[in-house]
């Protein structure tokens, strides 16, 4: 009887202490960019036409998959944003990154859901149109990263989008204020 309880008690100081652990303070500021992309088909293979929200920045489809959403003009002409899974290249266990359509103004969009996300299926954009996004699993606590996005403008002749994103890239930290987050 005696050996269970030490067990129980471990148990329990365990659980504890992995309910307790403080993260590092965060040491990456939030910045907003503005980025282009290009549709995955017809324009120049050199144009970006994913982003990764870990590493806050373009990425060129042909290069690398390490990324969590692409844009694309489908056959119907209509603008769209592809999560990773959406295009075959997720994860059938675990998180995949989503893009979630908010009301709020991308200033205002603080605090990102934690569910909800779109993750296996297209999204229809319009200027104007604010989304919250969560990344692929790549920081070391096995938690997403978060991001906001707000479709800016669209240039049919070369095929493009432009935004403005406000990636938190500080492992564990939810909050896409500019500056460094506190939470």
């Amino acid at each position: 009887m005696k050996r269970h309880a030490t067990v129980l008690l471990a148990i329990g100081l365990a659980a504890t202490a992995c309910g307790t652990q403080q993260l590092q303070p965060a040491q990456i500021d939030n910045v907003v960019d503005t980025i282009t992309l290009g549709a995955l088909v017809g324009t120049s293979v050199s144009l970006a036409s994913a982003y990764s929200i870990p590493d806050a920045r373009v990425i060129r489809t042909d290069q690398s998959s390490a990324f969590d959403f692409a844009y694309n003009i489908d056959a119907a002409g209509r603008r769209i944003l592809l999560p990773l899974f959406a295009l075959g290249l997720g994860s059938l266990n675990g998180t995949n990154p989503g893009l979630i359509l908010s009301t709020q103004t991308f200033a205002g969009l603080i605090d990102p859901p934690t569910g909800g996300y779109i993750t296996n299926d297209t999204l229809v954009v319009a200027v104007g149109n604010v989304y919250a996004g969560r990344s692929r699993i790549t920081c070391n606590l096995g938690v997403p990263e978060y991001a906001k996005l707000e479709i800016l403008s669209f240039d049919d002749v070369k095929r493009t989008v432009t935004l403005q994103v406000l990636a938190n890239t500080n492992c564990g930290y939810r909050t896409l204020g500019v500056g460094i987050p506190t939470k």
